[in-house]
């Protein structure tokens, strides 16, 4: 299995899901507070295909 680098705006994506889910989780943005666990899920996931897929 070879590994790629994600494209740019792959990693940035997944890098402001994640950052999303921190700042809900630190309760800086109440609304998306049940939503933390789900964003950051999603922003690794993201970013784990991103590695395991090329192109994408």
């Amino acid at each position: 299995m070879k590994l790629s680098a994600p494209k740019n705006v792959t990693f940035i994506i997944s890098l402001v899901l994640v950052a999303l889910g921190l700042v809900a989780k630190l309760g800086v943005v109440s609304s998306i507070a049940g939503y933390a666990f789900w964003l950051v899920f999603a922003g690794a996931v993201l970013l784990a295909l991103a590695v395991l897929l090329k192109n994408l």
